[in-house]
């Protein structure tokens, strides 16, 4: 079978969420099914990205700019819910949130641009992959997908390189993009309230939507001289964080899947995070779930954690068991189902 994806986002010198779940897919679906073969399509600076990447012997690239002609596939996959037109026989997308249509966490030109891609993706694809039950729910209210033409998918991750023994520092550890919908100023508002010997990490890059009002409200905190922007930190640097952090605390506002909560969980980190969205199917019964609209209710979290290493060696043994329930191996043994299903 021969099949061609949409790889343009797999293509990011610092990889994350989409990136990475691009990645994954891309390599684990050429590995698992060598006698197969993929087409690897790019957008034109990607492509031109892509030149020097090593490839497995079974992929090939193909530039993917209009007016190109339908690609000889048997399936074009769509790996970001962005389906201009059909290049292909039978068309599969993959949603992972549609938070541009259920609030105002970007700007007015971005939800008005994503929207129109989700609805026009929605339309020209044969069968949708959902990253989570609470996206299926999203694309059946918000865009009129039947049921039927969803399959949920969930991510993966990855057991640590490394198992480190060396103790663990008073460090509370968020990661992520700096945004308003990552909920940050209420988290420095509840960490606040906790013990001068706590620190809080902010891991992910200073770009997100809001983030002049974020650096105020940290820079203006009573707790400023505690609180740590890292930027955006590689995969490696990430691991020695999760190592080092005692609790992690993701209060996001809206999730389609909430990836950075497993990857707490594999390695052992004790999670408080929301209870909307994607985030409970995630988290399941091992972590402790707050309304992230309520300062209170994060901070108690928050403050349960710091004060009981018995929870925190609880919750830290019930997450790794959790995180075991989702690996990349699952999530491309699934998506190649779904092609399987679609071709007949």
């Amino acid at each position: 079978m021969r099949v061609a994806l949409d790889a343009t986002y797999s293509i990011d010198p610092r990889p994350s969420g989409i990136a990475v779940y691009s990645r994954e897919l891309l390599r684990g679906l050429a590995a698992a099914h060598p006698e197969d073969e993929f087409l690897h399509c790019y957008r034109l600076k990607q492509f031109l990205r892509a030149r020097g990447e090593r490839q497995q012997p079974n992929v090939h690239r193909r530039l993917l700019i209009p007016p190109v002609p339908t690609f000889r596939a048997r399936i074009f996959h769509a790996l970001n819910q962005r389906v201009d037109r059909r290049p292909a026989k039978n068309v599969i997308s993959t949603f992972h949130d549609l938070f541009v249509l259920t609030g105002e966490y970007s700007t007015p030109a971005f939800r008005e641009r994503f929207s129109k891609q989700a609805r026009q993706a929605a339309q020209n694809s044969d069968l949708i992959i959902a990253v989570s039950e609470f996206t299926a729910s999203q694309l059946t209210a918000l865009l009129g997908v039947p049921r039927k033409r969803i399959r949920v998918v969930p991510h993966g991750v990855h057991p640590p390189r490394e198992q480190t023994t060396a103790a663990r520092e008073n460090r509370i550890l968020f990661v992520g993009t700096l945004q308003i919908r990552k909920n940050i100023l209420r988290l420095v508002e509840a960490f606040e309230f906790l013990p001068p010997e706590w620190t809080l990490t902010l891991a992910g890059a200073a770009s997100g939507f809001g983030i002049r009002r974020i650096l105020e409200r940290i820079h203006a905190s009573p707790a400023a001289p505690r609180i740590q922007i890292t930027g955006y930190l590689s995969a490696q640097e990430l691991d020695a964080l999760f190592q080092k952090s005692s609790i992690f605390a993701f209060p996001s506002l809206d999730e389609g899947f909430g990836m950075p909560v497993l990857q707490a969980m594999a390695h052992g980190v004790p999670v408080v995070t929301s209870n909307r969205s994607a985030l409970p199917e995630v988290a399941g019964d091992a972590a402790l779930l707050v309304n992230p609209f309520k300062t209170e209710e994060i901070a108690s979290a928050l403050l349960q954690l710091a004060t009981d290493a018995d929870l925190r060696m609880k919750l830290a043994a019930a997450g790794k068991i959790r995180a075991r329930d989702f690996t990349w191996e699952k999530a491309v043994e699934r998506t190649y189902a779904a092609y399987k299903e679609l071709t007949g």
